[in-house]
């Protein structure tokens, strides 16, 4: 490979929440980022058109709308590495429409695969999910036997897994697929607990409680995600075909969890309480000890000051929201 593609890596999925983060972060290193997304409107495209916007301030940065599907890009750009974050989010959406989540999800990574195999790429990092479904050893370890996926969104994330292995089996394409808990942050997406929570409470609107709150979740600060992506991406140790657990390892209920944002925004919640919600589970809590010892993974910040930069990013945005109904309005 010429010398000067090894600063160039393309990333699909940029648009996104934690794509534009990742995007961001290699910008900041100097390289050379082709960002691919098709701005799927699973949630307001505007604010992945705001990500696109943020990074195309630098002029390293370019970007392409396509799916990964059917993209060129690899052959076009030639990337030195890859790493694949574009997937059809949502566990409830795909129990109503499994099919497209194959359809994304797999046959969407099996190509950039192919890709990947035709045009050298020396290396791939791309998103897994917590997989583990109803798992009942506690925390999660990626030694898990993972035969209860609780979803087609679950699913998908484990066959491409085992596509992945497969890849390397054959081609020795060197790849890291990322087990990734609940991650939440500054730009995170709205259809998720912790922005929808905290949006809610601040605006005195009712957030719904799914069950009687007893269920526990893994949740991990964005930041802390984009460092053991960064080291996934690195891969000091040259692991050919692994798998990490990318979590906080502190898991909490969530009546704890709605009190902890209540602590953050100084009201008190308006809570609907609502029957569990088929496909969720009752339970995440990462072992990272392997991502420890492989990517020097530790997660640095907490519930509740994660929370708290969240918070300040929704008001920074409803204060910006007002300052452009005042000139436009």
């Amino acid at each position: 490979m010429e010398i000067e593609n090894y600063k160039k890596v393309l990333v699909t999925g940029c648009a996104g929440f934690i794509g534009s983060h990742v995007c961001e972060r290699l910008l900041q290193m100097n390289y050379i980022v082709l960002g691919i997304d098709n701005l799927d409107p699973y949630y307001d495209i505007s604010l992945k058109n705001h990500n696109i916007k943020l990074l195309k301030k630098y002029a390293q940065f370019h970007f392409l709308e396509e799916d990964i599907r059917n993209t060129q890009s690899i052959s076009n750009f030639k990337p030195y590495k890859v790493i694949h974050l574009a997937s059809l989010a949502g566990v409830r959406q795909s129990i109503i429409n499994p099919k497209i989540y194959c359809q994304v999800n797999i046959e969407g990574f099996i190509h950039i695969m192919e890709e990947c195999v035709k045009n050298d790429v020396s290396h791939v990092v791309y998103a897994s999910s917590s997989v583990y479904g109803l798992n009942k050893n506690m925390p999660f370890s990626e030694e898990d036997v993972i035969d209860s996926c609780n979803s087609p969104y679950a699913c998908s994330k484990r066959s491409m897994e085992i596509f992945a292995k497969m890849y390397y089996q054959l081609y020795t394409i060197s790849n890291i697929g990322l087990r990734f808990f609940t991650v939440y942050g500054p730009r995170g997406r709205p259809d998720m607990a912790p922005y929808k929570f905290l949006h809610a409470i601040q605006n005195g609107e009712p957030i719904k409680k799914f069950g009687k709150g007893y269920s526990y979740r893994d949740y991990t600060y964005i930041d802390d995600i984009v460092d053991g992506i960064i080291s996934a991406f690195i891969n000091n140790k040259q692991k050919g075909c692994e798998i990490y657990n990318l979590g906080n390892h502190h898991s909490i209920s969530l009546n704890e969890f709605i009190s902890t944002c209540e602590k953050v925004c100084g009201k008190k919640a308006i809570i609907q309480e609502c029957e569990e919600q088929i496909g969720d589970v009752p339970y995440t809590d990462a072992n990272n000890s392997k991502a420890q010892q492989d990517l020097n993974y530790y997660p640095k910040i907490d519930l509740e000051s994660g929370l708290k930069k969240l918070y300040e990013s929704i008001k920074n945005e409803k204060s910006q929201g007002q300052e452009e109904e005042e000139v436009y309005g």
